[in-house]
């Protein structure tokens, strides 16, 4: 059993393999997670909204109460409260960085379920939005914000990682404050099932990156790239990113998940509601109750939890596997998504399709591909083949398992209907960024401003 809280005893390794073991569930109980993020703006100029005032990020979250959200409140040093997010039915809204909005949403059976959802949310959101004159937009990196211009969250654990990230990487703050992102979770059924999953999903990653690349400007000009958010985690922490190689070698697990997360520095742990920096420190001398900082103190698995949520590789296992190599984007993508990855995933044959598609690629045809795909998309080339051709595939191989699951809305639609802009973009091998471009140098004249309407919510 893991330990709790109020267990005096040591952390073992075999608690801290539990943590990610406990996510086995019979097929039957498997729930598909949706999660996106979105940039907040003025309608009057375009501007970033800060947190307070009339018009700010908190009245945002105040006025989406009325839809039946409750607070989620944070404890501050003078004893007093910050209203940092909402949540109802399994779902919560919450706040990065640098304000964007995320949607974090319940775990759903079907993707009729998630896209449901995801549209209930984004209406929500702008009957808000529309009284207190903002608007969001869904794209991989902010195209026009300078980082001297975002306004910060006042979220406990965003003061610390503000500290550390320049330490570590180039762009770290970058990727707190200017970027947004759309992700999937999904669920295993047995050690051997997790590993199947993450060294899919983990290879074919990019190749995700590259259909849902979308964020070809910075602070207002084309920046040479057509995923910038995805080149903003090539230097962020080597520590905590990356492709895992090792989750390729023989014997990969559960066990070997959790040592590696044991290496990784720390952010912070909380006490007493409080965030207490602890910036680079060792989560192993943390068990030890050896951390000057917190004297005698020894980690729990509440500390555990939230160090693995500290940790970004490109596919992330807690209880279950989270996908993050895509850029944010329309409501249309934002179901493509989820759907793309059940599709492989929850369906057998599938899931076989799509490691046959990868399982002879090396690391460094890997990395290769991961370091590529943010400049060239889907001409990026991989063992031969182009990363057009592995999509193109990919899709087909997606759109078969989400037909194989019958999962069909009004009796007769079934999920594969959300891979539809997918399958236009593998089969065009024109990525949603390069069409951004086309409208930058064609209709928009240059105009960075038309990006707040046409790519609006």
């Amino acid at each position: 059993m893991a330990q709790t809280t109020t267990d005096d005893r040591p952390l073992t390794l075999e608690d801290l393999t539990q943590s990610f073991a406990s996510g086995n569930k019979p097929k039957a109980e498997w729930r598909v997670g949706a999660e996106h993020e979105k940039f907040g703006f003025r309608l009057s100029d375009h501007k970033t909204v800060p947190y307070s005032g009339e018009a700010g990020i908190e009245a945002m979250l105040k006025g989406l109460m009325r839809f039946g959200w409750t607070a989620v409140e944070e404890d501050r040093a003078d004893g007093g409260k910050t209203l940092i997010g909402l949540e109802r039915n399994g779902a919560n809204v919450s706040l990065e960085p640098g304000g964007q909005f995320e949607l974090s949403g319940a775990p759903l059976e079907t993707m009729h379920d998630i896209c449901s959802e995801t549209g209930q949310h984004l209406e929500e959101v702008k009957t808000v939005a529309d009284e207190l004159g903002l608007g969001f937009l869904g794209l991989g990196f902010h195209p026009t914000l300078r980082r001297d211009q975002a306004e910060i969250m006042p979220k406990g654990r965003y003061a610390i990682m503000r500290r550390y990230m320049p330490l570590v990487g180039r762009l770290g703050l970058d990727m707190m404050l200017r970027t947004c992102t759309v992700q999937a979770n999904l669920d295993f059924s047995s050690e051997a099932d997790m590993v199947a999953k993450f060294r899919t999903s983990l290879a074919l990653q990019p190749i995700a990156t590259a259909m849902f690349a979308n964020s070809p400007f910075t602070e207002g000009k084309p920046n040479g790239l057509l995923s910038a958010r995805a080149n903003v985690w090539t230097d962020t922490d080597p520590d905590r990113t990356g492709l895992l190689n090792f989750v390729f070698e023989d014997g990969f697990g559960f066990e070997t998940y959790a040592r590696y997360a044991l290496k990784v520095p720390m952010y912070f742990a909380k006490r007493n509601g409080l965030y207490v920096d602890l910036a680079g420190q060792s989560f192993e001398r943390f068990i030890e109750g050896k951390l000057d900082v917190l004297p005698g103190e020894r980690a729990t698995m509440k500390d555990w939890a939230d160090h693995t949520t500290t940790i970004f590789p490109e596919v992330r296992l807690k209880s279950y596997l989270e996908m993050r190599g895509a850029d944010g984007g329309p409501w249309s993508r934002l179901c493509a998504l989820p759907a793309l990855w059940t599709g492989i995933f929850y369906d057998d044959a599938a899931l076989v399709a799509a490691w046959d598609l990868c399982k002879d690629w090396t690391p460094e045809d890997r990395e290769g591909l991961r370091r590529d795909v943010p400049r060239l998309g889907l001409q990026a080339k991989v063992a031969g083949r182009t990363a057009q051709d592995v999509a193109i595939d990919m899709v087909a191989i997606a759109r078969q398992g989400l037909r194989n699951r019958e999962r069909l809305d009004g009796g007769f639609i079934d999920e594969a209907i959300y891979l539809s802009e997918l399958e236009q973009i593998a089969e065009s091998g024109v990525t949603p960024a390069e069409r951004l471009l086309e409208k930058f140098h064609g209709e928009w004249g240059g105009d960075i401003d038309r990006i707040f309407e046409d790519c609006a919510y």
